[in-house]
């Protein structure tokens, strides 16, 4: 979470949005691989309209508040966060 443009969007947040991205950053750090892929709020999905950066396999989606969605990739144990997008289709690379 010291990616600098991920903390830029997430400090920007409104302050209900925030506590929520927070709560859900909270529950994430309890969680096992196998139950993030499967928890139904998160929705964790692999985005396949952007190529990943080299050196990483695939860049994931998840939701970290009821209306925002950020990005994310797997790096062994730990999970990198990208961003926080604006709205959902530019989690995708479509706007």
């Amino acid at each position: 979470m010291n990616n600098l443009v991920f903390q830029e969007h997430l400090f920007g947040l409104q302050k209900p949005e925030r506590n929520a991205a927070m709560d859900t950053l909270r529950k994430i750090r309890q969680l096992s691989w196998g139950q993030l892929y499967r928890d139904n709020g998160l929705k964790w999905e692999k985005i396949v309209s952007v190529k990943p950066p080299q050196g990483i396999d695939a860049i994931y989606s998840l939701r970290i508040t009821q209306s925002r969605r950020c990005t994310a990739y797997r790096d062994g144990d730990f999970m990198r966060f990208l961003t926080v997008a604006p709205d959902h289709d530019s989690t995708y690379g479509r706007k």
